[in-house]
């Protein structure tokens, strides 16, 4: 089952305008090899637009200068000033298509584009975002600490005045792409003598500035996509700072409201994120062993085909106040929780279901790489972006109406309080 909502006449010009358009800029006969279910011609033109040049990079400069890169941004940055429903069609028309739904940039356009327009002065929205929206320029977040993770308000990276500089000293956990990163979003502490909430600054922060050190932490899948990052002695100008001082903690939730937005917006599945040139894989894998499974296999493939469909539910229920002009509500909580956990039994399964091909293959079997691959990276999908046990704290309180867990430290001068 697919859960679609009928377009209005606006809408339907709308995405057709859309679907015009990636029709002019993409490789001749990219949309029409989708569009006719034609698998083996998308190869070719997908492998023949890679050949003179095309990549996710050169696809993020495209899209950006078109306005379709972020449609609810005002037009003078690049967006098309236009209404909720217009970024949710353009997301639909981009996965049709298999193109990125952000690409390599999905923390600028989906983080800092939004803190710097809600938050941001008017010469910082000059500077950063129309060159975030191409690709220029890559962003990350700093955000966690090896102390303050789900407890964000307790960090302790500090930063004090200096004339119209700034001197930043702490460090930084689980940075995804900073060491690729030209820019990233600082949380620092700049007044340790009141409650945590309230003695936080937001900053921007250049990458290869002197005194910060990118050092990867390498992943089970051999890859090094998260970082820490060290921060001594650090100068950043007075204005790089995002809103007022002591404000940081209201730019900060900003920044985690589309975060958990965003990422409950699309899929978990790096390829399908990247634009994949196949289908989604997990509709392959299914494609392969329905038909032959037992019984009890059958079963679990069923229960997870449910849960599925409960998710897309939700997703729908969240697009369908997305058309209609409203804004989310808790839907990116309880969609990025389910979403991380039903990747995770689904992963599970495809290994279980491979034998011995799950964790030996030979050199080569591309297949069995990614399904390996996919198992491991979706362990930190209940972590990144917001735990889940957080995300159902905040469920709890805000949809089912719980009370606040206790806080002692809350209230107290951060300098006093106990703390990790």
């Amino acid at each position: 089952m697919r859960w679609t909502m009928e377009d209005s006449p606006e809408q339907a010009a709308f995405r057709q305008e859309a679907r015009a358009w990636l029709r002019e800029v993409l490789q001749p006969g990219w949309t029409e090899a989708i569009d006719n279910g034609d698998e083996e011609g998308f190869g070719l033109v997908r492998a023949q637009a890679e050949r003179g040049g095309w990549n996710f990079m050169s696809w993020m400069g495209t899209v950006g200068e078109s306005g379709y890169g972020a449609p609810l941004w005002p037009k003078e940055y690049g967006g098309l000033s236009g209404e909720t429903w217009m970024q949710q069609l353009v997301r639909e028309e981009l996965v049709r298509y298999r193109l990125p739904t952000f690409g390599p940039n999905i923390l600028g356009v989906g983080l800092a584009g939004p803190t710097i327009i809600a938050h941001g002065t008017e010469a910082q929205k000059e500077r950063y975002l129309r060159h975030i929206l191409t690709g220029q320029e890559l962003w990350c977040q700093l955000f966690s600490e090896p102390g303050s993770g789900s407890d964000l308000a307790s960090l302790s990276t500090r930063a004090v005045r200096d004339g119209d500089e700034w001197v930043i000293n702490g460090q930084k956990v689980w940075t995804s792409i900073a060491q690729i990163s030209k820019f990233g979003l600082l949380l620092t502490r700049t007044d340790p003598a009141v409650p945590k909430h309230e003695g936080l600054t937001y900053f921007i922060l250049e990458m290869s500035a002197p005194g910060v050190e990118v050092r990867p932490l390498r992943q089970m899948t051999g890859s090094a996509e998260f970082n820490e990052v060290y921060l001594t002695d650090v100068r950043v100008p007075d204005d790089r700072r995002v809103g007022d001082v002591g404000e940081g903690w209201r730019c900060a939730r900003t920044t985690l409201a589309n975060e958990r937005d965003t990422i409950a917006g699309v899929s978990l599945d790096p390829v399908s994120l990247l634009g994949g040139i196949r289908k989604d894989p997990w509709l392959a894998f299914l494609d392969g062993v329905a038909d032959r499974a037992e019984p009890v296999t059958r079963q679990r493939l069923g229960q997870l085909y449910i849960e599925n469909e409960t998710k897309q539910v939700t997703v729908f229920r969240a697009n369908s106040a997305r058309m209609r002009g409203e804004q989310p509500g808790p839907e990116g909580s309880v969609n990025k929780v389910v979403n991380a956990e039903l990747n995770q039994r689904r992963t599970n399964l495809a290994v279980t279901l491979a034998g011995m091909a799950g964790i030996a293959w030979a050199p080569g079997d591309q297949e069995a790489e990614l399904r390996a691959q996919a198992f491991l990276r979706a362990r930190a999908n209940t972590i990144e972006g917001g735990t889940s046990e957080v995300l159902r704290n905040q469920v709890a309180e805000r949809v089912l109406g719980l009370p606040r867990d206790e806080d002692p430290a809350k209230a107290e001068p951060w300098n006093r309080a106990l703390r990790s």
